[in-house]
């Protein structure tokens, strides 16, 4: 187990808990929650559309304020934290990855579908000629063998990665599942390996320090859960654990417990606790962000959200596809009324 001198901890709210807002984050919540995990001593806080770079359409949801806007409005803020981003090839381009880059931001995950590494190559190159940490993010990896995992990995780390993401975008993991793709990870690569929870089967701290325990050495947390299902590792619960357990990542615990309460817990409109939508997206193993997406198709078509999941769920579709949310609604509110 880590000293936790050589882990790096990610703070997601300000991307992933996108989802969980709309992507109606202003310029003063990001200024806040940047300035505020500035001062707790954070690495990185990462800053962007909850879909990554270029994520603000009509498919995946309009922001209310421009992200760039709220990338140079962190990076502003952050004298001592650097600011990350996220770019999934075919939705964010080298353009928006020029744009966050001149605006200061230092890192950036190229995220994938665990069998799409591929598309990642001119994203990852293009980061490391700019001078940014580049790392790259396996997505849906609850989806894949662990053989399949390292050999995608290993493209990653082929075009430049300096580190890559186990990601469990479903919350569909088990701590013994995350322990052996971590660990085939470690054996066969020679970057960093990181891992991403969601707390969907409300295993995100257990399966975070199993991935510790089994040699990643980058780590993702979200201030009160702010992330799409019920949210990822709870950024001051896992500084507490990993407290307890002696691991010290240099990170004040009380200002992130302020930050939780006084800052953050005021933009979250509901709570994060794992409700029947979230609990199911971690049981069929479906992409965090339909959630939301899968509600409104659900009200609109008069179905069941859970119903919809579960097919997406059998469909076994991936990130990108959220146009597939309203046809399979409206299928089962076809089907339903046939039945009928």
């Amino acid at each position: 187990m880590s000293d936790g001198k050589d882990l790096q901890l990610t703070e997601v709210s300000l991307r992933d808990g996108s989802h969980v807002v709309a992507h109606a984050f202003t310029e003063k919540q990001v200024r806040d929650v940047a300035k505020s995990v500035d001062n707790a001593g954070m690495h990185y806080l990462e800053v962007s559309h909850g879909d990554g770079l270029g994520g603000s359409t009509l498919q995946y949801g309009r922001s209310l304020v421009d992200e760039m806007k709220l990338i140079e409005a962190a990076v502003d803020e952050c004298k001592h934290t650097k600011v990350s981003v996220l770019l999934i090839p075919g939705i964010g381009t080298i353009n928006e990855l020029e744009q966050a880059h001149n605006l200061g931001a230092q890192l950036v995950r190229v995220a994938t579908h665990a069998t799409e590494a591929d598309v990642s190559a001119q994203h990852i190159k293009k980061a490391r000629e700019l001078g940014m940490e580049a790392i790259g993010f396996l997505m849906m990896a609850h989806s894949v063998s662990s053989e399949k995992l390292v050999e995608q990995a290993k493209l990653m780390e082929s075009y430049g990665a300096q580190a890559v993401y186990v990601t469990d975008s479903a919350g569909a993991l088990l701590p013994h599942e995350v322990r052996e793709k971590i660990r085939a990870m470690r054996e066969h690569l020679d970057v960093e390996i990181g891992f991403h929870a969601h707390n969907n089967l409300s295993l995100a701290i257990a399966n975070t320090l199993v991935a510790i325990e089994e040699g990643a050495t980058r780590i993702d947390g979200s201030i009160r859960c702010l992330g799409a299902g019920a949210g990822n590792a709870q950024t001051e619960v896992l500084l507490a654990v990993l407290e307890r357990m002696g691991i010290d990542l240099g990170i004040d615990l009380y200002k992130m417990m302020d930050v939780a309460e006084n800052v953050v817990g005021p933009i979250i409109q509901g709570s994060q606790e794992i409700r029947k939508g979230s609990l199911v997206l971690g049981y069929a193993g479906v992409y965090s962000s339909f959630l939301l997406h899968a509600e409104r198709a659900g009200k609109k078509f008069g179905v069941d959200p859970r119903d919809i999941l579960i097919e997406l769920g059998k469909m076994k579709v991936v990130g990108g596809q959220e146009d597939m949310i309203v046809d399979v609604a409206a299928d089962l509110s076809k089907k339903a009324k046939e039945r009928v």
